[in-house]
């Protein structure tokens, strides 16, 4: 068992989110991996719908180590393949996706299985099993509204479940609201985030910019300094 990583919390517009949590369905705590906005260019402005901080458990350290020690955050921004070892781990990973704006569970559960579902067919692995697990993904948020301040939270085991939970304030259940066994689906939630096409390049941004520090287990210093270092939104 890896030790704890030191980090900072991170702050996205009102959002705080706290350098470690134990999250539904996992009895680990996780540390904060990085933490950004989700936002829109409408009119000539950015809008800002939803921040979102990423936290892994504490073997994802030197998981990611085995390929990514030494290299600077700007490698790792660049870097598709290493968003895609985060998100195809063999460790665990909590998302919370925190409302800025008022946000339905219709509008946000929709769109992210309209782009679930156009990356399965592009890849050729939408299947039946795929499509009943959007079935039950649809339904979980069916009568869920989230306003400004409540969250969307998702616990994603290796093996390839995923445990769905809500909160109205900065707490975090103990248990989840579902879980759906689909490993395809508890992958693409968080790739639709950091991946290729991620909605928060600022959360990739700030992913990189810790991780680069922490995969550098011989050097404290610049661990503690990249953990510390602001991070734009």
């Amino acid at each position: 068992m890896s030790a704890p990583p030191s980090v900072t919390q991170v702050q996205v517009e009102s959002c705080v989110f706290p350098p470690a949590v134990k999250p539904p369905g996992s009895a680990k705590t996780f540390f904060l991996g990085g933490a950004g906005v989700r936002g829109m260019e409408i009119g000539g402005r950015f809008v800002k719908f939803t921040a979102i901080g990423v936290y892994l458990e504490d073997d994802a350290v030197p998981s990611l180590a085995v390929k990514w020690n030494g290299k600077t955050a700007d490698e790792l921004t660049d870097s598709v393949d290493f968003f895609g070892d985060i998100v195809t781990g063999p460790f665990e990973k909590f998302t919370k996706v925190t409302t800025i704006l008022p946000l339905t569970g219709k509008q946000y559960s929709e769109k992210v299985a309209e782009n679930c579902v156009a990356y399965w067919k592009k890849v050729e692995k939408y299947t039946d099993a795929e499509s009943q697990a959007i079935e039950k993904f649809l339904a979980v948020f069916s009568d869920e509204n989230f306003p400004p301040g409540s969250s969307i939270l998702f616990t994603q085991s290796p093996e390839g479940s995923l445990t769905i939970s809500f909160s109205k304030d900065d707490s975090i259940p103990e248990h989840g609201k579902a879980i759906i066994e689909n490993k395809q689906l508890s992958e693409a939630v968080l790739e639709s985030i950091i991946g290729r096409h991620g909605v928060s390049p600022s959360a990739k941004q700030s992913l990189a910019a810790r991780l680069s520090g922490l995969l550098k287990p011989n050097e404290p210093e610049e661990i503690a300094a990249a953990a510390a270092k602001p991070q734009e939104n």
